[in-house]
């Protein structure tokens, strides 16, 4: 296989590998929030008390949401260059992938 067909075999493992692992981060930080909020409703303690802990973690996680999307763009930019080198198979790419990018955007 010539070296630029490894290289975007390898890519079309990557690239999703990479964007499933920031989804994954995501959810423990989603998970996180959830854990965080109820221990302190379910402590009886001021509503006041970790907010300024639970504002970082907002933070955080939309630090990920951002991270996400630059993955999605990534992903994008690699098949446009994949379709100019002819090297990357749009039909390759998995489902969910590039093809959620415009329902992404339109859900953030």
């Amino acid at each position: 296989m010539p070296q630029t067909k490894l290289m975007a075999a390898r890519l079309q493992q990557d690239v999703p590998a990479a964007e499933a692992k920031v989804d994954d981060a995501i959810i423990a930080l989603s998970s996180l929030m959830t854990s965080m909020v109820t221990a302190r409703r379910e402590s009886g303690v001021p509503a006041k008390t970790g907010q300024a802990t639970i504002l970082r973690l907002a933070k955080a996680q939309m630090s990920l949401v951002d991270v996400s999307s630059d993955v999605l763009r990534i992903h994008g930019d690699l098949i446009e260059i994949g379709k100019e080198t002819g090297s990357y198979d749009l039909r390759d790419c998995p489902n969910g992938s590039a093809g959620t990018t415009p329902h992404l955007a339109a859900v953030a």
